[in-house]
């Protein structure tokens, strides 16, 4: 059973995931990266660029998942290091840091408050996103174009390309490709038809929208639909946890 909230830390999503039964949904591309509690252990989870298995019926795991662009300045990391990877924290930060927050996690009562709380004590100590790529995100959420979200932001192709790379773990052309697919999948999920809503998203048709469905999660939204029929919160953003799988 998967379950989410906002979380205290800006912008950000708690979410917790327990064993059940059904089919194993993979995790589809979101432009963010997660902070993870699984089985004793801390990881983060980073960019995606095609879908990836998960592993979320094999243990308990919980997660804040962090707004794009937000994460690199919280883990200390450029996100293109760690695009399409599941790592330990220990990777990123001093095992003599990690092993206590993780202890500290696992003999939680409530574990998703836990981590909650280590993530807004250590927020509080790292530097703040940057505000620029906050508003290249936003702008390409909204379904603005690459051209004209650099225009809006100052910043040459090249320059948005090259911090988009540490920001989000790809270049700004990927990023709209992918939060263009989860807008349609939240129109989906409501209920609008597949031509609809990849006209809505901004698709050109249905069949484009099939198109990037098959490039970045690999399989159809019908059978999408079905494996996730039932597994979303109603009040969810995206239709499957972002950062349920926990392999390193």
């Amino acid at each position: 059973m998967y379950a989410e909230r906002a979380s205290l830390l800006a912008g950000a999503v708690l979410w917790h995931n327990e064993p059940g039964p059904g089919p194993a949904v993979p995790v589809l591309p979101d432009g963010c990266m997660d902070l993870l509690w699984t089985e004793g252990r801390l990881l983060v989870a980073g960019p995606d660029t095609r879908a990836q298995p998960s592993d979320g019926l094999r243990a308990a795991c919980t997660g804040v998942r962090f707004p794009p662009g937000a994460a690199p300045a919280f883990f200390g990391v450029a996100a293109h290091e760690l695009r399409d990877l599941r790592v330990d924290l220990t990777d990123v930060w001093p095992a003599r840091q990690v092993r206590p927050l993780a202890d500290r996690v696992t003999d939680a009562p409530d574990r998703p408050a836990a981590l909650e709380a280590v993530a807004l004590r250590h927020a509080a100590d790292s530097p703040s996103p940057d505000p620029l790529l906050r508003a290249v995100a936003e702008g390409l959420d909204a379904g603005a174009t690459v051209a004209a979200t650099a225009a809006a932001v100052g910043l040459g192709a090249r320059q948005l390309h090259r911090r988009s790379l540490d920001a989000f773990g790809y270049g700004p052309k990927t990023l709209a490709r992918v939060l263009r697919l989860q807008r349609a999948l939240a129109l989906v999920r409501q209920g609008v038809s597949y031509a609809e809503a990849a006209v809505v998203a901004g698709c050109s048709d249905q069949a484009h929208l099939a198109r990037e469905m098959r490039a970045l999660a690999g399989l159809t939204l019908g059978r999408y639909a079905e494996l996730t029929a039932g597994s979303w919160p109603a009040n969810s953003d995206t239709p499957a946890p972002s950062g349920s799988r926990t392999t390193a």
